[in-house]
């Protein structure tokens, strides 16, 4: 693979990176929304969604928790299509709950073809705030009340729930590890289509830094 190509992967990896931190925003082809729900994390469980954005463009992604760190948090994979290389990337972040939040301690990130990157460095330069959101989306929020929702992954009986800016969270405690089922906002919608168990993480070999990375890749 041509250095111009795995870079734009490498920064489309990034960006994704961003979109998938609490507070970021998605870009260059890979998306997927706020992940706002009630964080239970259990290993081995997990959930594979669709969104569709405003302007009707599908997506996927799986969330899974593969592993639990001795410091006390999870790590959580996302498994995510990569539209210009038609392959997997795949994202592994360390998330602790401290307080009322959910925060990103280090990302793992591995796109085709390639070692995986560590990210961590820039995760943390980015703040608690950047890299953190509420580990209960209920706080705060209208319980609208409890719904039976049918999805590809099965129906559930869910408790909805609409966030002060105007999003709609349907919740099932069936649902690992965010509890989602399905959500809806002026950006995009997401629908649960598969439940996953006996998740395991994809990512394979030694992580190199984003630095040593982007070096050899100049080398090419």
């Amino acid at each position: 693979m041509k250095s111009k190509t795995v870079m734009f992967m490498v920064m489309g990896a990034v960006s994704l990176s961003l979109a998938l931190a609490p507070r970021g925003n998605a870009q260059m082809g890979m998306s997927a929304p706020e992940l706002r729900g009630v964080f239970k994390p259990e290993v081995g469980s997990g959930a594979a969604y669709e969104v569709v954005n405003s302007d009707g463009k599908k997506s996927q992604f799986d969330i899974t928790i593969v592993e639990k760190d001795p410091s006390g948090g999870y790590w959580t994979e996302y498994t995510i299509a990569d539209p210009r290389s038609k392959g997997t990337v795949y994202m592994k972040m360390l998330i602790s709950q401290q307080a009322d939040d959910a925060v990103v301690e280090h990302m793992i990130i591995q796109v085709p073809g390639h070692p995986p990157m560590d990210m961590s460095a820039m995760m943390q330069g980015m703040g608690h705030q950047t890299r953190s959101q509420k580990i209960d989306v209920r706080t705060g929020a209208e319980n609208v009340g409890t719904e039976s929702v049918t999805t590809p992954a099965g129906t559930f009986s869910c408790q909805h729930w609409r966030t002060k800016d105007g999003n709609d969270v349907w919740i099932s405690d069936k649902v690992k590890p965010w509890g989602l089922v399905k959500t809806s906002g002026k950006d995009s919608s997401m629908t649960l289509v598969r439940v996953i168990t006996d998740a395991k993480t994809h990512v394979t070999g030694t992580p190199v830094s984003m630095e040593d990375m982007m070096k050899g890749m100049g080398k090419q």
